[in-house]
This record gives C-alpha cells, sequence and structure tokens, in this order.
C-alpha cells in the first residue's frame, strides 16, 4: 500500500526522498542549520529541486559547508566559486554566504548555539500547523518576519521572510506537512 505524501514533492524520486528523511524533520545541529541556510539562500528565486539537485556540488564546493572554513574564504576562493558550473554561480549569494558564516559565529558566541537563538523563536518546539493541501502553506508568516529582521539586523544577507519560512519548514521549526501525509505525525 502507498502511503500519502505531501502533494509537492510527488513524482520525483529524489524530491520524495527529501520529503520521506530530511524536510519537516527537526534540526538542532547548527552544522546542518547552517546547510539548510545556505541552501535556501541560493534557492532564492529559483526551485527547491535545482538546489537539491546541486547539492552534493555545494558540499563541495563549500567545503562540505564548514562555516569556519567559509567565514575565512579570499578573493581567490570566490572567483573558484564563480566558475563552478555545478553550483548557483551567483556573486552577491556567494559573498552572502561569507558574511553569513560570520554572522552565523557571532550568534554562536552571543548564545552558545546557532540552535538556541533560532529555535529560541519557537520556544524550542516545532509548531505544528494543519495544512490540508500542500498549497495552503504560507510563504511567510509574521514569525518568520520577526526572525528575518534579527537575521538581517545581526548582518545576514538573502534571509528575506519567504527564505526564512522555508528554512523553518525545513528545519522542522514548523510542520508544514499535509495532515494525511504519513510524515505529519512522525515529525
Amino acid at each position: 500500500m502507498t502511503k500519502h505524501k505531501c502533494g509537492w514533492c510527488v513524482g520525483d524520486d529524489l524530491y520524495e526522498a527529501y520529503h520521506d528523511q530530511e524536510w519537516g524533520v527537526p534540526v538542532f545541529d547548527d552544522n546542518t542549520l547552517f546547510e539548510f541556510l545556505i541552501l535556501e539562500t541560493f534557492q532564492a528565486g529559483l526551485s527547491w529541486i535545482t538546489i537539491l539537485r546541486k547539492r552534493e556540488n555545494f558540499r563541495n564546493a563549500f567545503d562540505n559547508f564548514d562555516y569556519k572554513k567559509i567565514a575565512d574564504y579570499k578573493q581567490d576562493k570566490i572567483d573558484s566559486l564563480l566558475q563552478d558550473t555545478g553550483i548557483i554561480r551567483n556573486k552577491l549569494k556567494v559573498k552572502a554566504t561569507i558574511t553569513n558564516a560570520r554572522a552565523f559565529m557571532k550568534i554562536q558566541d552571543e548564545f552558545g548555539s546557532f540552535s538556541k537563538y533560532i529555535w529560541g523563536f519557537t520556544d524550542g518546539k516545532p509548531i505544528k500547523n494543519k495544512l490540508k493541501n500542500y498549497k495552503d502553506a504560507p510563504a511567510n508568516t509574521s514569525l518568520s518576519d520577526a526572525l528575518s529582521k534579527d537575521l538581517k539586523k545581526r548582518g545576514f544577507k538573502f534571509v528575506g521572510s519567504t527564505v526564512v519560512y522555508a528554512h523553518m519548514q525545513a528545519t522542522g521549526m514548523v510542520n508544514d506537512h499535509e495532515v494525511d501525509c504519513f510524515r505529519y505525525n512522525e515529525v
């Protein structure tokens, strides 16, 4: 018997695997939170499947999303990234990744971890929505607005409310699985 899944992922093996194993699972690990933040940054204006298909290339290009290394990138590394056809070669997004790595570490210094900081916006617990259809999910909320504003105040780039809400969905801060989806109660 086939399990019901959120409609957005059905029909693409990579999308379905991502949906079934990762999307909406609460993430408290700083390294993984940073990876998703960077991937969401590059996704801005593009489809998520485009980013998923390039995810391994991003891992290789950005030193496995090691924010400490990324924070120290110099111009030669930026030039190399802008020549890498395996990733999205957007100069502003590449530079934002470096800026965001530095801002990320400042938050770690202030709060002890990025996880403590970001999960503080939901009191450490996922928000469980009750969507009948994935198309009913908002693009942003007052919470993503507030988090976006705070991240920008702390120096982050490419963290508009829609990008932040997608990050919240991906990392399980918000459970936007359809209520009939087999993952809804699992995450």
